[in-house]
């Protein structure tokens, strides 16, 4: 099969460029794929990071892409559409995550000819954080697809709900599996000056409103010196808030910030680090920092929203917290340690990475299309 894909790949960096670049790969190996990305993917006054492109210190998966598409430039849907029509491709895979991109991604999908199917991988259908153009920029995309992937329940509730008769995959999100091996604990405590003894806690990723931080750290203010929370990742926005509540907490020697984007290479000292990753999110569909933690076969306590709990099985591969409340998860980060989860969860996790391969995802995507 001659396949297109269209999406987020080298030399844009993060999460959606990560999952793009294992698929590429994996569909590589029986198929004809070529990867085509942006020119332009947020306009700078648009994009709340620090930057959206690989740096020279990061190790990342150079997929052989054409940058064919501006975000904001209509004249380049039509270009990009061309160039993409010239490969002849059965197949134009793409990724949507926001609605943002509805005009420029739809539009490259409408103009796509009969015989190309296209099929989109859904991160999110309503986004977490709300805009005026969301509806219209939504389901003018959606109809230009004729089929779609959701990763969660949640994901594929919100797609029937705008779209009822859409044809639509339930396929979970496959773990990644780039990042190496695990280290040591002591050795990877060591790396980032943390306590060798305390329990552990890890909040990873980017840090936006609707993860919840400022609720773990009121959480983390319940419990009692025997702690110590790890905070990874760059902010969407302004840091500010969080430090105000850190600089009151009961314990903030015990809170260590790693407020920065982490790299594929710093990513195995924090997992390997931690007890447990904490996901205290407000809103989620499915979340790409469980499968992270779950190639480095590291617990999950999270919040009871959107998909999170079909990847995180309650009491089997981590905890599902009821309310998104300091108490509540206080609550269950002592159950967590006080009962020894970790002593049956971890088996579980090594039984739930051979499931959930690329190879399988793939496999899935491509004999339902």
């Amino acid at each position: 099969m001659r396949i297109a894909f269209l999406s987020t790949f080298y030399p844009f960096r993060g999460g959606i460029a990560q999952f793009n670049a294992s698929l590429y790969r994996e569909m590589e190996k029986e198929h004809e794929v070529k990867a085509f990305t942006f020119t332009r993917q947020y306009p700078d006054f648009l994009f709340p990071g620090k930057t959206q492109y690989v740096s020279n210190d990061e190790t990342a998966d150079a997929i052989p892409s054409e940058q064919v598409l501006d975000s904001i430039n209509p004249f380049s849907y039509l270009t990009a559409a061309r160039q993409i029509k010239a490969f002849n491709p059965d197949l134009l895979v793409m990724k949507y995550w926001m609605s943002f991109f509805g005009p420029s991604l739809g539009t490259v999908a409408k103009l796509m000819p009969a015989h190309t199917k296209v099929v989109t991988i859904l991160d999110n259908v309503i986004p977490h954080e709300k805009r005026f153009f969301d509806s219209a920029f939504t389901g003018y995309f959606l109809r230009q697809n004729d089929a779609f992937v959701a990763m969660s329940d949640s994901v594929k509730n919100d797609l029937l709900s705008l779209s009822p008769n859409a044809r639509v995959l339930k396929k979970e999100h496959p773990l990644y599996d780039h990042f190496g091996k695990k280290l040591s604990r002591e050795d990877a405590r060591r790396q980032l000056k943390l306590s060798p003894d305390k329990k552990t806690l890890l909040f990873f990723g980017f840090i936006r409103d609707y993860k919840g931080l400022d609720v773990l750290i009121e959480a983390f203010d319940l419990l009692d010196d025997s702690y110590q929370l790890v905070i990874a990742g760059e902010t969407y926005g302004s840091f500010d808030k969080y430090t105000e509540m850190i600089g009151k907490a009961k314990h903030k020697e015990n809170i260590h910030v790693f407020n920065d984007y982490i790299t594929d290479s710093q990513v195995p000292v924090f997992f390997s680090a931690a007890d447990v990753c904490v996901l205290p999110y407000k809103s989620a569909t499915q979340s790409g920092i469980t499968s992270i933690a779950y190639h480095f076969e590291t617990p999950l306590i999270a919040t009871d929203v959107g998909g999170l709990k079909e990847s995180i099985h309650h009491e089997k591969t981590g905890l599902i917290v009821d309310a998104c409340e300091p108490e509540a998860i206080a609550a269950s980060i002592r159950n967590y340690f006080g009962n020894i989860l970790s002593e049956s969860f971890v088996p579980a996790i090594q039984q739930m990475k051979e499931e959930l391969s690329w190879k399988n995802f793939a496999a899935a995507l491509l004999d339902f299309v």
